[in-house]
């Protein structure tokens, strides 16, 4: 069949935004910001607090990191050597459900269990040096209350994690308790943060003048240097890095195809910006909008994000591989011209997705300026979604230019991988400096 040319072009209006409602986004975000910062509960978003500013570069010494943000547990030694250099002394991993042997995230785990675990992999990484003073980091992906750098209070498990007496504990606490039974009492956890915060302080550990980190990939989340607020303890410089759990940010304009996913999703109403930009969910509205061009509204394909990028990154004269792909997802086979206008369908939700976060980005690069000058800097990301999904760095570069014209030059992304850990060492460091 071939797909009807007017619909097809319907469809990819729904998913294409000019500059004039990209510029409206971009307004609309630094004003639920703006309205956060006076009062949280205003503010679509968490804007949760970190306790902690940015890092001098300088950091020196050895310390630990636990990198806790899913099933798989990741644990380093890391040697901070200043001038924003570092080595990776040792690192160990292992995950937290085996099948057929353990699980520690099922309602039948303990804490007690789960955080002992941790502790062996902690006793491994240092080597079982129950004497040397060791100072950790902790990065924990879930959501938390915190009112210091230390304390993360875990409000409820995510991710099909359902471990029994968590909820409502300090994450750490469960973490030096488990050290103490392990006779590694010598190990102290000093710091917690999110995943989005470490990247941010990993990447300006590295590259000066970098104030926003993002991740970009199967989620979305940004956080940002605040230097409105300070931290009576004061870790680390500029203000406040504020966590902004901005995939819950809510002041857009949904397309159908938006509305109809959140409508039928777990949560509806909940996560509006992440469902339309990240790797999560942008292969469902792919899949929403070819059911429609195939005259079977409602059917579900599974496509994901990955099929998406193989298909557009297929250049072949015959669209040879991209065609394989529906075929197996669709279960039928369609001809060039309609494997064309699927590859030109994926193609503009990623650049959709792209600009709306090159929006948020341009919101908080506004809101920094406040009335002054846009000053060279570097917006951090991590994730799979810009690190190789075609089209998404590209138009987030264009985008940016569009909303800033001259100012662009002073702005540019950098890709920060891995840094769960390196943000934990950090922030380690960061704290034992006062």
């Amino acid at each position: 069949m071939a797909f009807n040319e007017e619909q097809f072009k319907e469809i990819l209006a729904e998913f294409t935004i000019g500059g004039e409602r990209l510029h409206e986004i971009a307004a609309n975000f630094r004003q639920d910001l703006r309205l956060g910062l006076r009062d949280v509960t205003l503010s679509s978003m968490r804007m949760l607090k970190s306790y902690v500013g940015l890092p001098s570069g300088n950091e020196k010494g050895d310390y630990l990191a636990l990198d806790f943000g899913g099933t798989n547990i990741r644990v380093f030694r890391i040697r901070l050597e200043g001038g924003g250099k570092y080595e990776i002394i040792k690192r160990v991993g292992r995950p937290l459900i085996v099948p057929g042997e353990y699980n520690y995230i099922s309602k039948d785990a303990t804490a007690e269990q789960m955080f002992d675990f941790i502790a062996e992999l902690v006793d491994e990484v240092i080597d079982g040096d129950h004497q040397t003073k060791y100072y950790l980091g902790h990065t924990f992906s879930f959501p938390s209350t915190q009112d210091n750098i230390y304390n993360a209070r875990l409000i409820i498990w995510t991710k099909e994690f359902a471990t029994q007496g968590v909820e409502g504990e300090i994450a750490n606490d469960l973490l030096v308790a488990a050290l103490k039974r392990r006779g590694a009492g010598n190990v102290e956890p000093v710091a917690v943060l999110n995943d989005t915060v470490a990247v941010l302080l990993s990447a300006a550990y590295k590259t000066p003048d970098t104030f926003i980190g993002s991740i970009y990939a199967t989620g979305h989340n940004t956080c940002y240097l605040e230097p409105s607020i300070h931290d009576p303890n004061g870790f680390g410089e500029g203000g406040m890095i504020l966590n902004l759990e901005c995939g819950n940010f809510s002041k857009l304009a949904p397309n159908r195809f938006d509305k109809e996913y959140d409508e039928g999703s777990e949560k509806p109403g909940e996560q509006r910006f992440e469902k339309m930009v990240s790797g999560r969910y942008m292969g469902e509205l792919f899949g929403m909008a070819i059911a429609e061009l195939l005259g079977e509204k409602g059917k579900q394909y599974n496509l994901t994000s990955v099929d998406m990028s193989m298909i557009m990154l297929d250049d072949s004269e015959k669209l040879t591989k991209a065609s394989d792909i529906i075929m197996a997802k669709v279960g039928r086979e369609l001809d060039f011209d309609d494997v064309a206008k699927v590859k030109k369908l994926a193609e503009t939700i990623v650049i959709r997705s792209a600009r709306l976060v090159a929006a948020s980005f341009v919101a908080l690069v506004w809101q920094r300026a406040g009335k002054g000058k846009i000053v060279k800097q570097h917006v951090a990301v991590d994730g799979s979604v810009y690190e190789k999904m075609p089209h998404a760095k590209e138009n987030i570069t264009k985008a940016l230019s569009e909303l800033l014209g001259e100012d662009a030059a002073n702005v540019d992304t950098i890709l920060d991988n891995g840094g769960s850990g390196l943000g934990a060492a950090i922030a380690a460091a960061m704290a034992k400096s006062n």
